[in-house]
C-alpha cells in the first residue's frame, strides 16, 4: 500500500516544516509494517512537498496512526495535507529489469480490466 500525502508549503516556513516531516517520517518509520517512506520537493514549484510511505497492507498503516509517537509527531503534519485522495492500493509492479507483476485489488470490483 502506498500513502502520498501532498502539501503546499511557503518558502518562508519550509525550515519548521522540514523538520516536522522528518519527525513525523522517523515515527511512521518506526511502525510495524513499515517498508519505506520518503520526504519529497518538486522540482518546479519549491512550495510543493510530499511525504511517501509504503506499508505491508492497510491494516498496517492504520494500526501505525493509532500509535502515540505517529499521533505525536505525524498526525498534526498529516492534517495539513491537501484535500485529496492519498492511499492507494498497489496494483501492479516492476523490480529493475524485472517483468510487472500484477496484484489483485482487495476492492470488490475492478473497472479497469
Amino acid at each position: 500500500m502506498l500513502v502520498l500525502n501532498r502539501f503546499h508549503v511557503p518558502p518562508e516556513t519550509q525550515d519548521g516544516f522540514v523538520e516536522r516531516a522528518h519527525a513525523a517520517l522517523a515515527a511512521l518509520a518506526d511502525s510495524p509494517g513499515y517498508r519505506s517512506g520518503r520526504l519529497a520537493r518538486a522540482l518546479e514549484d519549491p512550495a510543493a512537498w510530499t511525504l511517501v510511505t509504503e506499508w505491508e497492507s492497510v491494516g498496517a498503516y492504520r494500526r501505525a496512526l493509532g500509535r502515540f509517537e505517529v499521533k505525536m509527531h505525524a498526525t498534526p503534519l498529516l492534517a495539513e495535507t491537501l484535500d485529496e485522495p492519498s492511499a492507494f492500493e498497489t496494483l501492479a509492479s516492476a523490480a529493475p529489469g524485472e517483468a510487472v507483476v500484477v496484484t489483485a485489488s482487495d476492492r470488490a470490483a475492478e473497472p479497469w480490466r
